[in-house]
């Protein structure tokens, strides 16, 4: 949570030094920016896990809440009557309603916690789908790969050997198309070298997975002991 970014949007200055000081006492705790509305109006949108809302001027509270992201988490610590709050939670459901009550910035504090540690694992969980997606296109690059190795050894072979005919007899050609046939046979081997590779990197891949799965296979269950 000491790395996670929280912003308090409010026009009442004594709101933000009571949760500021509050958060203080933690063991971690984020990085606190404070603003007020006409500020947060002046800067544009600020990138933030969360943004905890507290008193506004009047009129200024839906305004603020259409500007905030959808992916941001938002706490609400405004007096707020029952059917507006019902009306906001609706519009916007990753809204949390924190009351004004008896120690309402300690409770304020813990319920920013869990809301920062739900916005980490949602950020975890969409790194990790994007990087699945990822290796998936790699996946399907690779397959392709080995499924039109066959026919590009074919052309490859096709192209070194017409090079290699016209090579054996170089006083039929100028001087320039003879570099040129040359060119083509050098670079034609260099991309046999790399298919080459890459078939033996895919059968390294699958002894290893195959080794895997073997010791997996062989690895015995534990047997409980009877006393």
């Amino acid at each position: 949570m000491r790395h996670a970014n929280l912003l308090i949007l409010t026009d009442d200055a004594e709101f933000a030094r009571l949760l500021s000081a509050c958060w203080q006492t933690e063991r971690q705790s984020p990085r606190i920016t404070v603003l007020s509305s006409d500020l947060w109006e002046a800067k544009g949108h600020n990138v933030c896990d969360l943004v905890v809302i507290g008193p506004l001027e009047n009129g200024k509270l839906p305004s603020i809440l259409r500007s905030i992201e959808p992916a941001c988490a938002v706490i609400l610590c405004v007096p707020t009557e029952s059917g507006e709050l019902t009306q906001l939670r609706a519009r916007y459901p990753r809204l949390v309603h924190v009351p004004f009550r008896e120690d309402w910035p300690r409770t304020l504090v813990l319920v920013a916690g869990e809301s920062l540690r739900r916005a980490e694992a949602t950020k975890l969980a969409r790194q990790a789908e994007l990087r699945a997606a990822r290796s998936e296109q790699y996946a399907v690059l690779g397959r392709y790969m080995l499924e039109m190795k066959h026919s590009m050894n074919n052309a490859l072979t096709s192209i070194l050997g017409n090079a290699e005919l016209l090579l054996l007899e170089p006083g039929q050609l100028s001087a320039q198309s003879l570099q040129q046939i040359k060119t083509m046979h050098s670079m034609t081997l260099r991309i046999n070298e790399v298919m080459q590779r890459f078939s033996s990197l895919a059968s390294e891949m699958r002894e290893a997975e195959n080794a895997s799965q073997a010791e997996t296979e062989e690895t015995p269950t534990p047997v409980s002991r009877r006393s």
